[in-house]
């Protein structure tokens, strides 16, 4: 039975030996008494609003905010070529949208893990979606003089993406413990792939729809307006360290620059950091330009024309998008299952995963530049199993191209050498990839020494107080 704290009796509760308020206390169960009555309609809301607030609908809630950011990000890159024609800029000029975007992410993104750990999350978190919705909302009405303010709100999105990304698994991890806990960050993290193949979908099927790639920019911010609104109504703010118990011990805050230190002393943390860099770099610069890139191809090969007037062609980046919804898909789940069969053989089988994998995802992305020149059917097959194979260690997306225009200077006219110009500036993602494999096999090495003494400390965190032994 659930009893309003006026007393009123809430129809279609089950019996039980306790009573849930909506206050959320518990009390001995009570028999049903006259002095009960019949709950108002607004406090029968109220009753309802509080069943939703259950942690696997905070999961599902953070995960389908999730999904929009990364459908943000992308959805520039679906309509990149129509961004050119729009603003007559070059690759640099493109480029600089996702510069600029993941510069002021990585400086924002510790200060919004600093400030998650000392306030209440989930009103960052709603306003950072807000404030991104709004901004890209608005960048759908910049004029063809006004480059420079495009930019600007790029900067600005990944400003309000960043407290997303930075705060958002840590309710998770706060919510659920163990099994649980895995496999809700998985769907967590299997966002990250789906929301970027929507978004190269969602944003040129807008784009298509509307006839002008401002339509692209108006579609994630209505709907991270209702992400938004769903995290403050549906997510609760659980205390840190509440699932694993340790709530009662983490009253000392630590300075962030003693945070830092610590943090610098766990070296399968630096290196795996250096890693997820490497992997970022890599699918930033790969998921940006891979459309154009393959434009390019087809008219070299003068399968396709060049776009001389908007829209241009979206071909090319719905099937990209679509790719990438599947190979994200893929990779997670390949992932998560070679890892569990490989832990029955080493315990350092997480790292070791990570870093064959990126190996790998080397070699076949080497050959899509090998093979775009004469198969576009054959460059996307290694698009796919590349991409499979580094979506294993997906990370957030950085960008390079700031190369390819400074390749075509001394070419400017050749359509052919607009094509090779720009597949050899991404031919630097392989290196970067194959360097962050490195990291990831120097993680192996300091993966288990690291584990033991973050385990040892929160098992002394879970003790009661006159157990902890203090070391000086």
């Amino acid at each position: 039975m659930c009893v309003d704290s006026d007393g009123c009796e809430i129809e279609g509760c089950s019996s039980s030996d306790e009573v849930h308020t909506l206050s959320g206390s518990m009390s001995p169960a009570l028999n049903s008494s006259p002095d009960l009555h019949p709950c108002k309609p607004g406090q029968k809301f109220r009753a309802a609003l509080l069943r939703c607030r259950s942690p696997f609908v905070a999961a599902v809630i953070l995960s389908f905010g999730n999904v929009l950011n990364y459908m943000d990000r992308y959805t520039v890159a679906g309509v990149l070529l129509d961004i050119q024609k729009h603003f007559e800029v070059g690759d640099s000029g493109a480029g600089l949208l996702q510069t600029v975007f993941i510069c002021s992410f990585m400086v924002a993104a510790p200060i919004f893990g600093y400030l998650g750990d000392r306030f209440n999350r989930k009103i960052i978190l709603s306003c950072g979606i807000f404030f991104w919705s709004f901004v890209t909302l608005l960048s759908s009405f910049i004029t063809k003089d006004y480059y420079w303010l495009l930019v600007l709100s790029r900067c600005l999105v990944g400003i309000g993406e960043s407290s997303y990304s930075s705060i958002s698994p840590t309710i998770i991890g706060d919510l659920f413990t163990n099994n649980k806990r895995t496999m809700m960050l998985s769907v967590f993290y299997l966002a990250i792939p789906l929301g970027s193949g929507l978004g190269y979908i969602l944003g040129s099927i807008a784009k298509d729809a509307g006839g002008h790639w401002y339509w692209a920019l108006r579609v994630s911010p209505m709907l991270g307006l209702i992400a938004g609104t769903l995290v403050l109504i549906f997510v609760t703010e659980p205390k840190r360290g509440s699932a694993d118990h340790i709530a009662g011990r983490m009253q000392t805050r630590t300075s962030w620059l003693c945070d830092m230190k610590a943090l610098a002393k766990n070296r399968s943390y630096v290196f795996s950091s250096l890693a997820s860099a490497a992997v970022s770099f890599a699918t930033g610069a790969f998921g940006i330009w891979i459309p154009q890139y393959l434009v390019r191809a087809q008219v070299v090969q003068k399968t396709a024309e060049s776009c001389t007037s908007q829209p241009c062609s979206s071909k090319d980046s719905l099937i990209f998008g679509a790719i990438t919804c599947v190979t994200g898909l893929l990779g997670v789940v390949i992932g998560a299952v070679t890892t569990r069969l490989c832990r029955q053989k080493t315990e350092r089988a997480d790292p070791l995963v990570c870093a064959v994998s990126m190996l790998g995802s080397a070699i076949f992305i080497c050959l899509i530049f090998v093979v775009a020149k004469k198969s576009i059917v054959g460059a996307y097959i290694c698009i796919f199993i590349g991409e499979t194979l580094l979506f294993l260690n997906w990370a957030i997306t950085a960008d390079i191209l700031m190369i390819s225009d400074s390749l075509q200077e001394s070419y400017a006219t050749s359509i052919l050498w607009q094509f090779l110009s720009l597949g050899y500036a991404l031919m630097l993602c392989p290196f970067v990839i194959v360097l962050g494999g490195m990291f990831f096999l120097a993680t192996a090495l300091f993966f288990l020494e690291d584990r033991d003494k973050a385990e040892k400390h929160v098992s002394q965190l879970s003790q009661p107080p006159s157990t902890i032994k203090v070391t000086k």
